[in-house]
């Protein structure tokens, strides 16, 4: 199965439904299936991100809850990439204009049918990768 990595707070908005939209800075011709991996490093400043009002309410239903908290090092949710667009050609609605950079020159990736799963501990990489993990095979094999 195909996997792409977030950093969080992204990962963690794509898992509980608050962010359908990923952007990057590259594009790719696939579209199907795709599991979303959260990376092991939470920079400080993503962190305080999640301390944003927007952020707080999409993340934290129960407001005890810290950013710590968000998974890391592991594969969270799995969805289905749809299409790329590049982002000119998009108007992201609120909250989403605000979980993504829409800045020209960028790219959309847009997901239908997200889910969240329970964690599955993994190492991640740069770009799509593909990971064998026999849970993740048997979701994609559902669909």
């Amino acid at each position: 199965m195909k996997v792409i990595t977030l950093t969080q707070p992204w990962a963690s908005l794509m898992a509980c439904d608050a962010k359908r939209w990923e952007t990057r800075s590259w594009k790719t011709e696939y579209r199907g299936f795709l599991a979303i991996h959260a990376a092991k490093s939470f920079p400080r400043d993503c962190r305080q991100m999640c301390n944003l009002k927007v952020f707080r309410n999409a993340l934290f239903k129960d407001v005890t809850v810290a950013p710590e908290t968000l998974p890391l090092g592991a594969i969270i949710a799995v969805g289905i990439l749809v299409d790329v667009q590049p982002t000119i050609l998009v108007k992201p609605d609120f909250p989403e204009s605000v979980f993504g950079n829409y800045d020209p020159n960028r790219f959309v990736w847009m997901f239908e049918h997200i889910q969240r799963i329970e964690p599955i501990i993994a190492s991640g990489s740069l770009g799509l990768w593909n990971c064998f993990d026999p849970v993740l095979n048997q979701l994609e094999g559902r669909q």
